[in-house]
């Protein structure tokens, strides 16, 4: 059994080390009165609506969050608005919470069900929350060995509390899988930078192989950022910040998590059963065994997903498709040379990859029927290539992603605006929405890849794709004019080099791929 403690960040380190040298000097209580035996009933956890709204003060990554001075009075607002699930931050000195906030939440409002989240380390810190009141408590499997694990979680089953295992790594997936928790956590909040990634757990969720229900965790901000997890097979969303910052935003959070999952099983797939919603069906397969997974196992760093954009004819989805794209791309903005019909994306008929069309939102000819192509299941998603607001996005078309070309690194800034979980960044080019062959300048793209997972286009082809994947560690590439022989025609082999390129960029010993083509080749786009 492995037995060494885990920790990811120097932070989450010192929180940890902080909190164990307090309770060998204060108790598990950490000086706090707590009642030798639970006074208030156990409240069910995990009760529809499953939205978890948050008593949180403040966090290492955002400092200040907000004042609370009465959190019972906090309570009773998220109450109010729809709420009947709390997560109470008890950690003290880095949150400022403290085990006084959840015993007054509990007494004062003893029918919500509470989950009392801190950094628990032993038995002794779940009995201590049992008997101050907590319905459930946050395991971090991080933080805890195998061994550690089990125990907590055993005792939070003894007592008749809820305990939520909190997920961050495949590592944290294996320790779980041992106790098969009945909740499951996944933070979109990377512990070893803070950041947020709104596909993490979506990634992380496809490795859960027992039933569970899985709460997303973190960077719920809007009701169309509470659809997605929703829409994503979610059971359940804990909403911090924004809880406490925004709390009349939460019967909208509420209604968008629960209009997520609804549509989640009414979205019509003929062509393709399998597929339920395009992020879970993008990121929600591990890698198969084979040379991709192998080298990402060996060197850490996952082969770039394929966007083939831009087609026109049946042989070239064909093509694109066999050669294995994970994304086919058709362009139905009425400025685009490579612009095709919505009658043409239908009589494509099933493909392995996913489905989008490239559309300017403020061009309204094709929206009505974009949407009506993904009503029927012909589309999986659309990127919007224009000039939209991030508020708009959604409401002109859903599932989306924003397409976003960079002139300066203030457009960088731009990319945290939207909601979606990816945004492409591609070259910008005066009177023109990509398919240039222009590439970003790369200073552009190492500064957005050191703030965002990269999702990059512009000017890519065989002859540079495995130079760019070495690079930049791009998750997604999309590639258009670089594989044409004219503007809209395909050219089958390049499609098949650069997706054989950008796949096998990497070896175990982090050395150009044997199939990589000369980065010295130049196959500049043909228009």
């Amino acid at each position: 059994m492995n037995t060494k403690r885990v920790t990811q960040s120097n932070i989450l380190h010192e929180i940890v080390e902080q909190r164990r040298r307090k309770i060998d000097g204060f108790g598990p209580t950490l000086g706090v009165p707590v009642p030798k035996d639970r006074q208030i009933p156990v409240v069910p956890f995990g009760r529809a609506p499953f939205v978890i709204a948050e008593i949180k003060r403040r966090s290492p990554s955002r400092g200040s969050i907000g004042t609370i001075f009465d959190p019972v009075a906090q309570a009773r607002v998220y109450k109010s608005k729809g709420i009947i699930t709390l997560s109470v931050l008890t950690e003290e000195d880095h949150f400022e919470g403290s085990l006084q906030d959840l015993m007054q939440v509990k007494a004062g409002l003893p029918s919500l069900a509470v989950l009392r989240k801190d950094f628990l380390l032993t038995v002794e810190d779940v009995e201590v929350s049992y008997r101050a009141g907590a319905d459930a408590v946050l395991l971090i499997a991080s933080i805890l060995t195998q061994e550690e694990l089990e125990q907590l979680h055993q005792r939070a089953v003894d007592l008749g509390i809820a305990p939520l295992v909190e997920l961050h790594s495949p590592e944290d997936v294996r320790k779980a899988e041992q106790i098969r928790p009945m909740f499951t956590g996944i933070n979109s909040r990377d512990l070893t930078t803070f950041r947020i990634d709104p596909a993490h757990p979506i990634k992380m969720k496809s490795m859960i192989s027992w039933p569970t229900a899985v709460v997303y965790e973190s960077g719920i901000r809007s009701r169309e950022s509470a659809i997605l997890p929703g829409r994503s097979g979610f059971a359940g969303i804990l909403v911090g910040e924004t809880a406490v910052k925004k709390p009349d935003l939460i019967p909208d959070l509420i209604k968008g998590f629960e209009a997520g999952r609804a549509a989640r099983g009414g979205c019509p797939a003929e062509n393709r059963p399998e597929r339920s919603f395009f992020w879970d069906t993008l990121f929600g397969s591990p890698l198969p065994p084979g040379p991709d997974k192998k080298t990402e196992e060996k060197t850490g760093i996952a082969p770039p997903l394929i966007k083939i954009c831009g087609l026109t004819r049946h042989q070239d989805v064909a093509a694109a498709d066999e050669a294995g794209a994970d994304i086919l791309g058709f362009i139905l903005a009425s400025v685009s040379p490579r612009r095709t019909t919505p009658d043409f994306i239908r009589s494509v008929g099933p493909s392995r990859a996913l489905k989008v069309a490239v559309v300017i939102g403020t061009d309204s000819e094709p929206m009505p029927e974009v949407r009506r192509l993904l009503q029927e299941g012909v589309l999986d998603a659309v990127q919007f290539h224009g000039n939209e607001a991030p508020e708009a996005c959604a409401a002109a078309g859903y599932p989306y992603y924003k397409a976003l070309p960079l002139r300066d690194a203030a457009d960088i800034e731009t990319i945290g605006n939207y909601y979606c979980p990816r945004v492409l960044i591609d070259a910008y080019h005066k009177g023109a929405s990509g398919g240039t062959g222009k590439q970003i300048d790369g200073a552009l793209v190492r500064a957005a890849a050191a703030e965002y997972p990269l999702w990059l286009a512009g000017g890519l082809h065989p002859g540079n794709i495995g130079a760019v994947v070495e690079q930049y560690h791009p998750e997604l590439v999309d590639a258009s004019s670089g594989l044409e022989t004219s503007p809209g025609i395909k050219d089958p082999e390049l499609i098949r080099r650069f997706i054989q390129n950008g796949r096998t960029a990497h070896t175990a010993d982090g050395a150009a791929g044997g199939s990589r083509e000369s980065s010295d080749e130049k196959l500049e786009p043909r228009s």
